[in-house]
Order: structure tokens, then C-alpha cells, then sequence
């Protein structure tokens, strides 16, 4: 792959880890790249739907590495944490593969971390699932099971569902960080949700969108710190979850 810069060529052919172009409309006819190089890792705790995570953020030419080892994890620029499944199976595999540790680093070190579906709820202090399971603690709240007061609504929830943004996300009373992760993605949008369970963030203020199914409007996207997670699955969520991923990756 090549590009243009000051009339210079240039190649990352020989980049091990390359993030996507970054393109302008062009001058005089040729256009700028601008390319970013960083090191992104795509956490396997053997969770699930990694090709499909590693896949899509090529699809924006990303490249990530996916892997179950702590040091590489710790020496990422930014990290995904996927999963599906049940929580309990997902702690045990992050304490036998010695990566809750690594997570903590990750966040302490302030390193931006997108949490998917199974890896947005272990993120909060426990889960329903499996007995009341304990999880990192990471972000203040719990993780509880949809509970329809009809016999038509179906649990798990499996579609497109719309996320709403929080009023204020657009605001003044949002930082820049918030902004980006919404940028050329409308409020109401649909993606697709695969999941029993949603999380209850302890604090309103990390709600950043909603959805509502079976009589609740629960959390869909969170926000503590350094940490953005989502209830859907921004990788099977289309053109519209390219986009997601494209604004935590580059934004």
C-alpha cells in the first residue's frame, strides 16, 4: 500500500501494525494519506466471535492481533475485549489465562478499551448469570437478566435493535471524548444485540445510550474512564458498527 505526502511516496508494506488511512479530499488531484501506526490486541479468552471482531476492523483497514498473552495485551495502544457466552466461564478463563491482571494494568495505564457484549458485562462488579458471579469491578453496577412480563417477548433478545443517545451526549455537557465514539452515527440507529442479560451501571453519568426491550430501557453503551462498552455487537451491526469501530480505532 502506498500514498502520497508532500509529493513524496511512501510505503507501510513492511508495517507489522498499521491503523487505517486517514483521507482528505484531494489537492490538485492526488490524494493524502495519512497513516497512524499502533498496536491494537483483540483479548482471546476464549469467549467467541474473535474472526469476526479482527475481520471488521480490517474491513476499515485496521490490523489487530489476537491474543491471550497478558504482556501483549499491557503493550497495546488500544485493546477490544469481545466475548459471548456466559460470564462465569469468562472469569474463569481470564484468571487461568492470568488476564484480569493485564485489564487492570490497561485501565490504570489509561489505554482506550472497547468492551463487546460478554466483555462489557464482566466489566461491572458482578453478574446474575451462573449464580451471582463476581466480575473484574472495574465499573460500579451489576449485570441482570431480562425478566418479560408476556409470554411473546423473547429472551435472549437476537436483532436489530435501535441505540438511543443520553440528550446531553451531543451537548456542551459531554467532553470531546464522549462526542467522537457518536461522530456521522445518528441517535436511534440500529445495531445487533445477542445477549440475556444487560448491565446496570451504579452511576448514571456512564450511560451514554439506551435501548429499551422487554420493558426496559437498559444501558447499551457505557463509558468509565478510558473504558467505552457496548451491549451490541458493533462487528455484525453493518455499515453503521464499521463506522463505531472506525471512531474508537482512529478517532
Amino acid at each position: 500500500m502506498r500514498g502520497v505526502i508532500d509529493n513524496k511516496q511512501f510505503s507501510i508494506d513492511n508495517f507489522p501494525l498499521a491503523a487505517s488511512k486517514l483521507f482528505q479530499k484531494p489537492k490538485y488531484g492526488i490524494v493524502l494519506f495519512c497513516y497512524k501506526k499502533f498496536m491494537l490486541a483483540i483479548i482471546d479468552y476464549k469467549a467467541g466471535n474473535l474472526t469476526s471482531v479482527k475481520l471488521a476492523i480490517e474491513t476499515i483497514g485496521v490490523e489487530g492481533i489476537i491474543t491471550s498473552d497478558p504482556d501483549v495485551v499491557r503493550k497495546a495502544d488500544r485493546v477490544i475485549f469481545p466475548g459471548v457466552g456466559a460470564a462465569g466461564a469468562a472469569m474463569l478463563n481470564l484468571k487461568q489465562l492470568r488476564l484480569v491482571e493485564a485489564l487492570y494494568d490497561v485501565v490504570q495505564r489509561e489505554i482506550p478499551l472497547l468492551g463487546i457484549c460478554i466483555g462489557m458485562q464482566v466489566l461491572l462488579d458482578y453478574s446474575e448469570e451462573n449464580d451471582n458471579t463476581p466480575t473484574l469491578g472495574i465499573i460500579p453496577g451489576q449485570t441482570v437478566r431480562f425478566q418479560p412480563d408476556d409470554h411473546y417477548t423473547k429472551v435472549p433478545q437476537i436483532g436489530w435493535n435501535s441505540v438511543n443517545w443520553k440528550s446531553n451526549v451531543n451537548t456542551g455537557n459531554r467532553n470531546n471524548l464522549d462526542k467522537k465514539y457518536f461522530e456521522d452515527i445518528e441517535s436511534g440507529s440500529d445495531f445487533y444485540f445477542v445477549h440475556s442479560y444487560y448491565p446496570v451501571p451504579k452511576n448514571p453519568e456512564n450511560i451514554l445510550a439506551t435501548t429499551e426491550y422487554a420493558n426496559v430501557n437498559f444501558a447499551s453503551i457505557i463509558r468509565h474512564k478510558n473504558i467505552i462498552a457496548t451491549q451490541f455487537h458493533p462487528e455484525k451491526s453493518g455499515h453503521i458498527g464499521l463506522k463505531f469501530l472506525e471512531n474508537f480505532c482512529l478517532g
